[in-house]
């Protein structure tokens, strides 16, 4: 039987594991599912169509499911989907989606979510992301596996950041950002490759060496982006990473991609 504080607000139509532990002066709404495990800890409002996969532990003062902040907003029935093994800590704003972009804002597994995050309607969060203190993200913002995104970043809406990206601490990130890459500064600029971040997800050395050199051949030289990336795809033909970067690279964008602000980009 789930374990419920007298004090919580546990709506009966919600549908709740077994095993959930939901504390004190937690509110839950009615069209909520809680999966095995789940945790809120206190003060934890989740509302609208929300379901919270097993394990995930939410923390403090956060607000799951609660309406969009979008203008167009107008109660259509869309949700908020949360995967397993999540940790959600004080002050999280997580939203549903919206009629105009898919109904659906979409987190994965095993992800850290710190202090005052905000994740806006339409996201598609991967497994494995960071959003450090106080990040935001707009609207439509899609975000690949094992991206980090340092404190006090920013993403504009209907940006794309690609697996394994890391952005610097109070970025603003405007343009999309490749597979594997390193942006920071305050309209933020493409700084090289996340190569530790590569290296401690166990990337091998001749993965690494040859998203050097693409990377290089992409960004270093003058010339047209298309152009070049039919040369790194000749070179580098079926090498899974770089050619993760290349599907990236010509894929549909609303917001470009993201590039140094020089040539000669620090690589280490």
């Amino acid at each position: 039987m789930a374990s419920i504080h007298p004090s919580a607000l546990v709506d009966p139509a919600a549908t709740v594991a077994d095993d959930v532990t939901i504390g004190p002066y937690c509110t839950v709404g009615p069209d909520v599912t809680l999966e095995a495990g789940v945790t809120l800890l206190s003060h934890v409002v989740v509302d609208g169509r929300t379901r919270i996969g097993g394990r995930t532990r939410v923390f403090p003062f956060t607000t799951l499911g609660l309406p969009p902040q979008d203008l167009k907003y107008r109660g259509e029935r869309t949700e908020l989907r949360i995967g397993a093994d999540n940790t959600i800590r004080e002050h999280v704003t997580m939203n549903p989606g919206t009629a105009g972009g898919g109904g659906l804002t979409q987190v994965g597994d095993g992800g850290l979510f710190m202090v005052g995050c905000h994740v806006a309607h339409d996201c598609q969060i991967g497994d494995g992301v960071i959003l450090a203190n106080n990040v935001l993200l707009a609207g439509h913002i899609q975000i690949g596996d094992h991206a980090i995104l340092g404190g006090g970043s920013a993403v504009h809406q209907f940006v794309r950041v690609g697996r394994h990206a890391m952005v610097g601490g109070v970025s603003g990130v405007e343009t999309d950002v490749i597979p594997f890459g390193n942006v920071m500064g305050n309209r933020a600029r493409l700084n090289g490759l996340n190569l530790v971040g590569l290296k401690r997800r166990g990337f091998s050395r001749e993965d690494i060496q040859a998203l050097r050199s693409a990377y290089r051949m992409l960004f270093e030289d003058n010339g047209v982006i298309a152009d070049k990336a039919e040369e790194v795809a000749a070179t580098f033909e079926g090498i899974a990473p770089v050619m993760e970067v290349l599907d990236f690279v010509r894929g549909a964008s609303a917001r470009g991609l993201c590039r140094p602000a020089r040539a000669g980009a620090d690589l280490t």
